[in-house]
């Protein structure tokens, strides 16, 4: 993975959207190539290495999700962030499942685009180096190996579901999680619906965590889609959504 230039393919059918945001990306540091459809996308990939992807969810031919999942079995290390709109939460689940790492919703924020394509290259290259046995956000310390947590240097008793439950979600920092995803990591393989197990640990966590449980400022609800924990000293954090 390049560590100087950010190379990035854009794959959206629309060409002046691409040429907005060749433009905009450029300035903040982006060497960008484009794409006007998921076939050409997954042409290019199988020629040309790229950190990041820029997927447009609803293009004709090969749709998004698909151009994804075909993408991840490609370049399994390559960051894929998808464009969609705003009432597509059941396609942004069917894209997060095929291996996006982000989405972002039209229209398309500068800021935030460039805030979520380099958190997620920075989540990819930590996962690059070595597994880190601390984790950090805010005034949290999650001790992997010693199953603790301190906040603000006092211990927090977490049991142990409520423990993997947040070290799944510091590791992934930054990114939104699926209620899916989330289940059957923590819970195993044949979960997957049972929300209400997940929405009871949550609150639990929050609780704990939290200085407001009704404010959090760690883990935010993606609605509809599951749950994204945000380092409140970062600046480049998602908005928050309370469940």
């Amino acid at each position: 993975m390049s560590t100087d230039r950010l190379n990035t393919l854009i794959v959206d059918d629309e060409a002046p959207f691409r040429r907005v945001l060749r433009t905009s990306l450029a300035q903040s540091g982006f060497a960008i190539d484009e794409a006007q459809s998921g076939e050409e996308a997954v042409a290019i990939l199988t020629r040309c290495a790229f950190d990041l992807v820029l997927l447009d969810m609803n293009m004709p031919g090969v749709g998004g999700v698909e151009a994804c999942r075909e993408i991840r079995g490609l370049a399994p290390k390559i960051g894929i962030v998808m464009v969609t709109v705003q009432d597509g939460e059941s396609e942004i689940v069917k894209a997060l499942e095929a291996g996006a790492d982000d989405y972002i919703t039209k229209p398309v924020r500068l800021r935030e685009l460039v805030a979520r394509l380099k958190a997620v290259l920075r989540r990819l290259r930590s996962e690059e180096a070595a597994e880190p046995t601390l984790l950090r956000a805010g005034d949290l310390e999650l001790d992997v190996n010693r199953r603790l947590l301190h906040r603000q240097g006092r211990a927090i008793h977490l049991t142990p579901t409520e423990f993997d439950l947040l070290a799944l979600l510091m590791r992934n920092q930054g990114a939104p999680i699926t209620h899916t995803r989330l289940l059957r990591s923590i819970w195993g393989p044949e979960y997957g619906a049972e929300l209400h197990y997940l929405r009871s640990f949550v609150k639990t966590l929050r609780q704990k965590i939290e200085e407001d449980p009704a404010k959090p400022k760690y883990i935010m609800t993606e609605p509809w889609l599951g749950y994204r924990f945000c380092d409140p000293l970062d600046m480049s954090a998602a908005k928050s959504h309370v469940a």
